[in-house]
């Protein structure tokens, strides 16, 4: 077979399963780490595996700052002792209550938030002085995604707002460029030098005025070569998520992210031949992420050339010339075009070690709510 992914004990593996492989896993984090300069210069989000031990190996590398969307994510960050943590998200409502009891229950974890809004300001020093609190609070800056963030001329007036409310402390600028996917590295190199100029612009006037911008934390896995390879700015934080485990549809994009490969596959079998032409797979939407266009959400490895012809919630149909080479009971192995979603479908990964499963890791930050 000509992918590295085949088990010896695939016999005794349920499916539809998730398999992670660490040797894999190891080599994508000390390839990024090369790329970005050190681990100093990386702050990775964690959406992408939601898991204590993967977590555990990038801190082993020395990658010792962490990224994430939830306050579940950021839970998990935090018992397993990362030592700064950024909740790259919108904190509203009875969220930031959590978010206080998150800093008070985990002492030994400097947490930090975004905020894009003055009444998100507000909200938050209320909460945060009442508790006793200090936190550092990075403004989200829009730089044309369009989904959060505030535009340059309401983060030169956020980041003061930021500095005078009780129990914030301003720490520099979130800017996540998730539109700056295109496919060629000249292209999306253009991109974020053009939309970082404006942002360092507007980090000298702040500093000119005694607001202090530490750190800018740029971009996601797309852009993260460019982010990688700009060494001359003080405080650039690089934070891609998806290099852990890799997937087919950032693999078939982008060159320029070197040697990182899929660290995550999908064990999959067939279930039935309804017509001559027809093979259906027991690999639903319940196993693998369906926001990727119908018939290309999927890789099938070492599969007869085919067709996707239909996804349903537990069944992956396709039409092949060549139906006959397989029986109902045959192991297909996959690569998800979204890895993210996908292992949030996921209870736990089978974990691989030289072709044998040796274990499982609980993706627990799947959960919304953890124990706060």
């Amino acid at each position: 077979m000509t992918h590295p992914y085949r088990l010896i004990d695939e016999a005794a593996v349920p499916s539809p399963a998730l398999i992670f492989f660490p040797e894999i896993i190891r080599r994508n984090i000390a390839e990024v780490i090369a790329m970005a300069g050190g681990p100093g210069r990386l702050r990775p989000h964690c959406k992408t595996h939601k898991t204590l031990e993967l977590t555990r190996m990038q801190l082993d590398a020395g990658v010792l700052k962490h990224k994430c969307a939830t306050l579940a994510e950021a839970e998990m960050l935090a018992m397993a002792d990362a030592p700064e943590v950024l909740i790259a998200y919108p904190l509203v409502g009875p969220n930031i209550h959590r978010f206080a009891k998150l800093i008070l229950k985990y002492p030994r974890t400097e947490f930090a938030a975004i905020a894009d809004h003055p009444a998100m300001v507000q909200a938050l020093s209320a909460v945060v002085s009442a508790n006793g609190l200090s936190v550092e609070v990075l403004a989200d800056i829009n730089v044309g995604q369009d989904r959060t963030g505030i535009d340059l001329a309401g983060a030169a007036e956020l980041v003061p707002l930021i500095a005078r409310s009780p129990g914030l402390r301003p720490s520099g600028f979130h800017v996540y460029d998730g539109h700056n996917n295109m496919e060629h590295h000249e292209d999306r190199e253009a991109a974020v030098r053009a939309l970082l100029t404006p942002v360092l612009t507007l980090r000298a006037k702040l500093e000119k005025a005694g607001y202090p911008v530490p750190r800018i934390v740029c971009g996601g896995t797309p852009s993260f070569p460019i982010y990688a390879a700009i060494k001359d700015v003080p405080g650039l934080e690089c934070s891609p998520g998806t290099y852990v485990l890799h997937d087919f549809g950032y693999g078939s994009k982008y060159a320029d992210l070197g040697a990182v490969m899929p660290a995550a596959v999908l064990l999959t079998r067939v279930i039935s031949k309804p017509t001559a032409n027809r093979v259906t797979l027991d690999l639903g939407t319940k196993a693998v992420a369906s926001d990727p266009p119908a018939g290309k959400r999927v890789q099938l490895l070492d599969f007869a050339p085919h067709t996707p012809v239909g996804h349903n919630e537990e069944h992956y149909i396709v039409e092949t010339a060549h139906a006959d080479r397989y029986q109902p009971g045959d192991v297909v192995y996959a690569i998800p075009a979204h890895i993210c979603p996908t292992v949030a479908l996921h209870k736990e990964a089978l974990i691989a070690e030289q072709g044998l499963i040796v274990g499982s890791w609980p993706i627990i930050a799947r959960d919304r709510v953890l124990t706060v």
